[in-house]
């Protein structure tokens, strides 16, 4: 007899980096699984992949409270920070190009990733990855060489310093002062 299905669970966990620390142990927690073995599994089924990359996995929840893990390749953004040698993607895509990458890179990803991707051609794989690139500041061209703009890498790194508002401070009225003066007063009566 099969067992009767009780929900979907999906994560996106580093390779080789579960434990039950949060998002993993609550997430797992709250639906009654066993964090452990949980950790164990997903362990043991990454521990081919690059270690830390963002693995995504659908966790089967069955009644009976087991699971069963099924991981997907790592992410396209990871696909392509990683290919540009970078850490984090543009702060204005479609304004800022912080990087040109050919097509040829862009169907190397796809082919990693075709299991996982809705498409049925490798074209049309390539035109989703293409999209994600798109939106993380990528500029895709037919032929060349993948090129990174040093001067937008380098700003990544340096964290934003926020737009300080510069608040005028209202002068004190005279009925403000007064008021302080008969509070100062009232205290030394007090003593």
């Amino acid at each position: 007899m099969a067992k009767t299905i009780d929900g979907y669970l999906k994560l996106q966990i580093p390779a080789g980096q579960a434990n039950p620390a949060p998002p993993v142990g609550p997430a797992l927690g709250q639906r009654g699984l066993n964090i452990m073995e949980f950790c164990k599994s997903f362990n043991e089924k990454t521990k081919n992949e690059k270690p830390g990359s963002p693995v995504p996995c659908v966790v089967t929840i069955f009644k009976d409270k087991t699971f069963k893990i099924k991981t997907k390749k790592p992410t396209a953004s990871h696909f392509l920070k990683e290919i540009a040698n970078l850490t984090k993607s543009s702060r204005n895509p479609g304004r800022d190009t912080i990087c040109v990458i050919p097509k040829t890179k862009i169907e190397e990803i796809a082919k990693k990733k075709m299991d996982d991707l809705n498409a049925h051609s490798l074209e049309q794989a390539s035109k989703i990855i293409a999209g994600t690139a798109r939106s993380m500041g990528f500029e895709v061209v037919d032929s060349g060489e993948l090129k990174v703009d040093e001067n937008l890498k380098k700003q990544l790194l340096i964290k934003p310093t926020p737009a300080e508002t510069t608040e005028e401070k209202k002068p004190e009225t005279a009925g403000d002062a007064n008021e302080s003066a008969s509070g100062e007063e009232k205290n030394e009566k007090d003593k």
